[in-house]
């Protein structure tokens, strides 16, 4: 019986040893990759593609962010090697200030968030599909929203606070934010819809009611999602920016702007990229509810 590398070497052509043969392998699979061509309908091909890209986009950042913490030389800006040091120092033993874990926070700030955003929904849908439907509630209501839509929602917040407290201080400042973008794309949405089909569905015996549930709303969706998916992304930042005002609480607002009072910057830095995740995520699964509602109700 021969050994192994002589079965190896029955196996390949004559003439070459078997190293030679595996170095001709590897530069045909090189050659052939390269001539590959990319294929934008290949799903696998555009993850390669978006993964990549991802990939350089976030070592250029890091690299910039090194240097840029090397020439500035200020505490403020530590490097990127000391925050991933508080990261894990963090989410192993908790915030050293309050004492309370890095997902209670979390957790907190989400519950706002979520909060803010049910009452945009419940408040800013209904209101924008009456006043993309009736001329008159949209003169009537109007004059008003144009007075408050160029406050910055973030202006409210030391008003909502000392009115409402630090339960419902935040949560409303969210949904303050959210607000106006959510109204603003239901009544676009509702005015894009053709009317030939709303005469339809009345000369077929639809009630007003019927007309407004199974006609307009399922219309407007896919631009109320783009307005959902706007004002998330504004309602992380003034969920954080609320939450700077609290003296108690918790939320990932207050842990930011408690470690920045005793300057401890590496751990601010932690902070601001939990909020960037967050707002990241959520954004990123309203995105893609919008992109498949666009697709369904052929609006691509």
């Amino acid at each position: 019986m021969g050994s192994p590398s002589s079965s190896k070497e029955e196996k390949i052509p004559s003439g070459l040893s078997f190293r030679e043969f595996l170095s001709m392998i590897n530069n045909g699979l090189n050659k052939a990759g390269s001539k590959i061509p990319y294929d934008k309908e290949n799903r696998y091909h555009r993850w390669v593609r978006r993964g990549a890209i991802i990939a350089a986009s976030l070592i250029i950042f890091v690299l910039i962010w090194w240097n840029v913490a090397y020439i500035v030389n200020s505490a403020a800006i530590p490097l990127p090697t000391k925050v991933w040091g508080a990261f894990i120092n963090l989410f192993t033993y908790g915030d050293p200030i309050s004492g309370m874990s890095m997902w209670s926070h979390i957790w907190i700030s989400l519950q706002r968030f979520i909060g803010g955003f049910v009452i945009a929904i419940l408040v800013a849908v209904p209101l924008g599909l009456l006043m993309g439907y009736s001329k008159t509630l949209s003169e009537f209501m109007n004059p008003v929203l144009e007075i408050l839509r160029p406050i910055a929602p973030i202006a409210w917040a030391p008003v909502l606070l000392f009115a409402t407290g630090y339960t419902w201080g935040p949560i409303l400042v969210v949904f303050v934010g959210i607000f106006f973008p959510l109204l603003s794309n239901t009544i676009f949405g509702v005015k894009k819809i053709d009317r030939n089909m709303v005469d339809a569905a009345r000369t077929l015996g639809a009630s007003n009611y019927q007309i407004f549930y199974k006609v307009m709303f399922p219309c407007a969706l896919p631009y109320i999602m783009n307005g959902v998916k706007i004002g998330s992304g504004i309602g992380w930042m003034c969920i954080v920016a609320s939450e700077l005002y609290a003296s108690y609480g918790g939320g990932i607002g207050y842990f930011v702007g408690m470690q920045a009072q005793i300057g401890f910057w590496p751990n601010v830095f932690v902070g601001i990229g939990i909020i960037a995740v967050l707002g990241i995520l959520t954004t990123g699964i309203f995105d893609y509810i919008h992109k498949v509602l666009t697709k369904r109700m052929g609006m691509e």
